[in-house]
């Protein structure tokens, strides 16, 4: 139960840090170095959301 609730809590997360990572990237540019780490703040949470899920 636990691990299904930590998996819908990184979902939400995931989702928190695309929607502002879009927004970046359309106001600064795909290249500009807050939308990159955004992209590699998504990245880890990515990462764990898999770990957890395998």
């Amino acid at each position: 139960m636990k691990r299904l609730l930590d998996e819908k809590a990184l979902l939400v997360r995931i989702g928190i840090k695309r929607k502002a990572m879009y927004k970046k990237a359309k106001n600064l540019g795909f290249t500009h170095p807050l939308v990159v780490s955004c992209s590699q703040e998504l990245d880890l949470l990515l990462n764990k959301y898999f770990e957890k899920a395998s």
